[in-house]
């Protein structure tokens, strides 16, 4: 336990300093099980958008369990407003997820196998890219768009 724990620390650790300076903020959850979201949005591979104005829209996305360097869905949507991407780890490698795009850089926490990812940030229309913040993943694919309406 302890060793996985060493392990997390500083996969973490690594995440945080290969994102470079700039203000990435932290959104994390443990890899305890936290409550869902009280409102999801379709699970296809173009996500979804949530409620009606100036509601939150929650997205839902997995890393691959086979430990291939990718998400689940390479696509999402969501409407204006407050997103919030979970990212739920089945892979024995730890994995995390950032957007970037518009003059924004966030990252959520990296996590282990059975772990949650999420990330929450404020989005005008345009198009943003979803990724893993752990270093070397996103430049191996593992990222996809989002898109912002």
């Amino acid at each position: 336990m302890k060793r996985t724990l060493t392990f997390a620390a500083a996969a973490a650790a690594l995440a945080i300093a290969g994102c470079g300076g700039g203000s990435n903020n932290s959104s994390s959850s443990s890899s305890a099980a936290s409550p869902p979201p009280t409102q999801t949005t379709p699970t296809t591979a173009s996500g979804g958008s949530g409620g009606g104005g100036g509601a939150s829209t929650n997205l839902k996305i997995a890393a691959d369990p086979s430990g291939a360097l990718k998400f689940d869905k390479s696509s999402l949507s969501a409407k204006a407003g407050s997103v919030t991407i979970t990212m739920d780890n089945p892979s024995s490698v730890p994995h995390g997820v950032g957007v970037q795009g518009n003059g924004l850089d966030k990252d959520g926490a990296v996590v282990n196998k059975g772990g949650k990812s999420t990330v929450t940030v404020s989005l005008k229309p345009g198009k943003y890219t979803f990724y893993c913040p752990v270093p070397g993943h996103r430049q191996a694919g593992m990222e996809g768009t989002l898109t912002v309406k």
